[in-house]
């Protein structure tokens, strides 16, 4: 939920600055994008730049088995799946496809990653923890978090027993549009979940963690230990 303002007659200088100087994202990309940000829930759509930081991480780290928890139009898993191996897989974890249906797997499909996508039609912590039960814990190498922002918390832990050391947890929407800076007491349930999760990561002797001020904010973790 974090979508930068370089399709829109709003955007500023900056915005398209960044659009204009940065490798460009794949065509599929470009259509998958184009056509979510009709959608009356585009605010869901995570930022182009960010999309492509987290590609040349994703290639960087040599990424192969990921997980991606929250899936909405299929943006996430599309960036994902088009930078990995021709043997890598994605598990997207979502509660619905209606976005999906209407926008992504068409695309997914054009552009030959369909097959590289392992989609779970659950409640997310239910797959993820059965994926810790089918004895996977400790085998991804990384993991996108983009969902329901109350479970954050439980999508931190569960991720983070999934991934392999050295593999890498990121959670978007990590700052709210700075709502974290509030008062505690005064924060709706959603910013306070996130909240708590930067607080838990920052002190985690479990990873090294990194806020960084991309798009809504995004907390990167690598898992040490």
């Amino acid at each position: 939920m974090s979508v930068i303002k370089e399709h829109s007659k709003d955007a500023g200088p900056l915005q398209r600055y960044l659009a204009e100087h940065m490798t460009p994202l794949n065509p599929h990309l470009v259509k998958l994008r184009a056509a979510s940000l009709h959608d009356v829930d585009h605010a869901m759509l995570s930022a182009s730049d960010q999309m492509n930081f987290l590609q040349l991480l994703l290639k960087t780290l040599g990424a192969k088995k990921t997980l991606d928890v929250g899936v909405f139009t299929g943006y996430s898993a599309l960036a994902t799946a088009l930078v990995l191996p021709p043997d890598g897989k994605v598990t997207a974890c979502d509660v619905t496809d209606k976005w999906l249906n209407k926008y992504g797997r068409p695309v997914w499909r054009e552009a030959g990653v369909e097959n590289k996508i392992d989609l779970r039609i659950a409640p997310a912590t239910e797959t993820l923890q059965a994926l810790i039960n089918g004895g996977e814990a400790g085998t991804f190498d990384y993991a996108f978090i983009d969902a329901d922002k109350t479970n954050y918390l439980n999508y931190y832990e569960l991720t983070l027993q999934l991934l392999r050391v050295g593999g890498i947890l990121v959670a978007d929407n990590a700052l709210r549009g700075a709502r974290v800076l509030g008062d505690e007491d005064a924060m709706d349930e959603n910013t306070r979940t996130i909240h708590e999760m930067n607080k838990r990561a920052s002190s985690d002797p479990r990873v090294h963690a990194s806020l960084l001020n991309l798009g809504d904010g995004v907390l990167f973790c690598r898992r040490v230990k």
